[in-house]
C-alpha cells in the first residue's frame, strides 16, 4: 500500500529527526529546511545526508533570507523593535517565514499533511499552526513530540534504538541561528536566577580592542558599512554581524509572556540586530518629527507582540508597514559608533535631513527663529487649559472654607 505523504519542518536538531525517523514508518516523508542564515552549503549537504539516513523520501533546502528581509526584518528595524526592549524577536521573526514557506511549499507539491517537531510547551507550536492553517486551511497538522509528550532523554533513546547516533551532550543547549540573531535555550534558562556561562554561547569573545565603525542608512534600510556598499540589505546584515559578534555584543537573556501563558527566559547574542536597531532609532530622532516618533513607537510595539505571537498574516500587520515604511522617507544618513568588548558608544549622526539645525535655533544657547514674546506669548496659551483647571478648583475650595 502506497504510503500517505507528508511534509516535515526539518532542522536537523533531536526533536526534528526524531521525527524524521519516527514518522518514516508510517508515512513517505518529504523534508524541508528553510535557510533563515543558519547554514553553509557544507551543513547543508550534511543535513541533506542525515536527513535521508533518517528515511526521507526526499530533502530539499530552500534560501530565503532576502524574503525573511524583505517581508519582516525591515519593518522591525523600521519599527525599532526590541521586545520588552531588550530581544530582537530572532526566532519569533524567523518562524513565521519558515512556517510560511513550509506551508507554500506544501501547497505547491499539493500535500496536505505537515509535521513539525515543537513541543506542547512552547510558543513555536502556536505559530506553526496558526500559519499552516491560514495558508492551507484544510492542512492535517502532526506533532510526534507534543502528542507523545516526549522528554529528551526519551528521544535519545528512541533514535539509538534504532541506529542513529546522536549524542546526549548535544542535546545540552538548544541553538537556533539565523541573519537576525541566534537564540540558545538550556538549565540555566529554565530558571529566573542563572545566566549562560561563557561556554554556551554560541560565538566566543576574540575581540578586544575598540573599533570605530559606521552604518549609512537609506530611507531606513542599511545598505553600507564602513565604506563597504551592499546590493542587499541581507548582506550588510551578516557583514555587520562578523565585524561585531566577537565583542559579546548583543548577549542578553529575554525574559517574557509566551503566547500559552506561562513566562519563559531565552538567551540570545544579536549584535547586528541591536546596531542596527539602536543606530537607526538615534538617526530617527534626528530626523523625524516629535509625533512622527511618538505613533511609531505605538504601532511598532503593538506590531511587534502580534508578530511574536504568530499573527503576521493578519491584514492590519500590512496597514501598520504601510504607515512604518512612509515614515522611512527622511530617514538616510551615517550613524558613527564605537565597538568594545561586551558593550558599544553611539557617538552621532550625520544626515542631510538633520532637524537639529543651527539655522533655527542652538537648543539652551540661542533662537534664531523666534522673540522672546513669541515664546512668552505661547507659554501663557499652551499652560491656558492647565491654569484654568488650578485657579476654577482654588476657588471652589476657597468658597466652601
Amino acid at each position: 500500500m502506497q504510503k500517505e505523504k507528508i511534509i516535515l519542518a526539518y532542522s536537523g536538531g533531536l526533536d526534528t529527526t526524531y521525527c524524521a525517523v519516527y514518522l518514516s514508518n508510517m508515512y513517505e516523508v518529504h523534508a524541508i529546511t528553510i535557510n533563515t542564515g543558519a547554514f553553509t552549503e557544507k551543513e547543508i549537504e550534511v543535513l541533506e545526508e542525515r536527513a535521508k539516513a533518517c528515511g526521507v523520501a526526499s530533502y530539499i533546502c530552500m534560501d530565503v533570507r532576502k524574503a525573511y528581509y524583505d517581508e519582516c526584518i525591515k519593518f522591525l528595524v523600521y519599527g525599532n523593535v526590541l521586545k520588552n526592549g531588550v530581544y530582537p524577536l530572532s526566532v519569533s521573526a524567523e518562524r513565521i517565514i519558515q512556517a510560511k514557506s513550509i506551508a507554500e511549499y506544501a501547497k505547491k507539491l499539493n500535500i496536505n499533511t505537515i509535521a513539525h517537531g515543537s513541543t506542547g510547551a512552547g510558543n513555536d507550536q502556536v505559530r506553526f499552526d496558526m500559519i499552516f492553517t491560514h495558508v492551507l486551511p484544510q492542512v492535517k497538522i502532526i506533532t510526534p513530540i507534543r502528542d507523545n509528550k516526549l522528554s529528551r532523554e526519551e528521544e535519545i533513546a528512541f533514535l539509538q534504538s534504532k541506529g542513529i547516533d546522536y549524542a546526549p551532550e548535544k542535546a545540552t543547549y538548544s541553538i537556533n541561528k539565523g541573519i537576525w540573531g541566534t537564540s540558545v535555550g538550556g538549565k540555566e534558562t529554565l530558571n529566573s536566577f542563572q545566566n549562560l556561562p561563557e561556554h554556551a554561547w554560541p560565538t566566543p569573545i576574540t575581540a578586544t580592542e575598540p573599533q570605530n565603525i559606521s552604518l549609512y542608512f537609506e530611507e531606513g534600510e542599511l545598505l553600507k558599512v564602513n565604506d563597504v556598499q551592499f546590493k542587499h540589505p541581507v548582506e550588510a546584515i551578516e557583514y555587520l554581524q562578523n565585524i561585531a559578534q566577537p565583542y559579546g555584543i548583543g548577549r542578553n537573556i529575554h525574559v517574557g509572556d509566551t503566547i500559552i501563558g506561562i513566562k519563559g527566559r531565552v538567551g540570545f547574542e544579536a549584535a547586528a540586530p541591536e546596531l542596527i536597531i539602536k543606530s537607526h532609532h538615534l538617526l530617527e530622532k534626528h530626523t523625524l518629527t516629535k509625533w512622527q516618533l511618538f505613533w511609531k513607537d505605538q504601532l511598532a510595539n503593538w506590531y511587534g507582540n502580534w508578530l511574536h505571537e504568530g499573527q503576521m498574516l493578519d491584514p492590519t500587520m500590512r496597514d501598520i508597514e504601510a504607515f512604518l515604511k512612509n515614515t522611512q522617507k527622511t530617514v538616510t544618513g551615517s550613524v558613527y559608533i564605537t565597538l568594545y568588548p561586551h558593550r558599544y558608544t553611539l557617538n552621532g549622526i550625520e544626515s542631510k535631513h538633520d532637524l537639529m539645525s543651527a539655522k533655527f535655533g542652538t537648543y539652551g544657547e540661542m533662537n534664531n527663529a523666534w522673540t522672546g514674546n513669541d515664546v512668552k506669548g505661547f507659554t501663557k496659551i499652551f499652560g491656558n487649559q492647565t491654569s484654568i483647571f488650578h485657579q476654577v478648583n482654588a476657588l471652589a475650595e476657597y468658597e466652601e472654607n
